[in-house]
């Protein structure tokens, strides 16, 4: 690898990081499983209210900007980021990780649609839904699908720039944006915070349980190319 240009984080700390996250979601899962979390829950979801089942504290505003939040964890957004960054990536003719980019985001969805079925966790009903919201709670799947399209995104097209503080700037964007998706849907009263950590913990572990498994940095296989142009040109390469 060039060491001009560092990938945004190495395979093994990809790897701990993720095992970390998987770590902290098992524990989330297993003490909701064993009821051991319905206080915080319960707290968790009234603390946005001024009491049982009434309207969030703030002004009336304050609801159209927190349900603009959570549509950045929607179905339609994130197909569409997702479908710009597979496409940039192929017009970068780095097909494999356009591939597998489309296939982390796809099979991410999947997985928390086969754990939502498994645990069946119905939706909190202690305060008011302030947007719709149907089927099964844990995880939350705007935390989970937030968290893995936003990091495997970051983690992806972060490696096309040389510059250590722009990839850095993209993970932590991801990280803030998807948290905040999995705020809003506490804030709303349609997930427990239980099921917004694990989700928004699971997403995280997704992505970079793919990027530490099988992606080749992005920047590596640049320098690769330039590197094999300049060996094949007679006199090498001039400016």
């Amino acid at each position: 690898m060039n060491a001009r240009f560092p990938t945004t984080l190495s395979r093994r700390q990809l790897l701990v990081a993720a095992l970390m996250c998987w770590a902290g979601f098992a524990v989330i899962a297993a003490l909701m499983l064993s009821d051991q979390l319905g206080s915080f829950d319960n707290a968790g979801l009234q603390y946005f209210r001024t009491g049982p089942g009434t309207a969030p504290w703030g002004p009336p505003v304050l609801i159209e900007t927190v349900r603009d939040f959570t549509m950045l964890g929607g179905v339609l957004l994130l197909n569409l980021l997702g479908t710009i960054a597979v496409a940039a990536l192929l017009l970068a003719r780095l097909r494999r990780e356009a591939a597998l980019l489309a296939a982390t985001m796809l099979s991410g969805w999947a997985f928390d649609t086969l754990l939502k079925s498994l645990v069946g966790r119905p939706r909190p009903t202690l305060v008011s839904h302030l947007t719709e919201a149907g089927g099964l709670s844990f995880p939350s799947g705007h935390s989970f699908n937030s968290a893995a399209v936003y990091m495997s995104i970051a983690l992806v097209l972060g490696a096309l720039s040389a510059r250590r503080g722009v990839r850095w700037s993209l993970i932590a964007a991801a990280m803030l944006v998807s948290a905040l998706v999995a705020l809003s849907r506490v804030w709303l009263g349609v997930h427990y915070p239980s099921d917004v950590i694990a989700g928004w913990l699971g997403g995280m572990a997704w992505a970079l349980t793919a990027s530490a498994l099988f992606y080749r940095p992005v920047r590596e296989l640049a320098d690769s190319a330039a590197t094999e142009i300049e060996a094949a040109t007679p006199g090498g390469l001039t400016d």
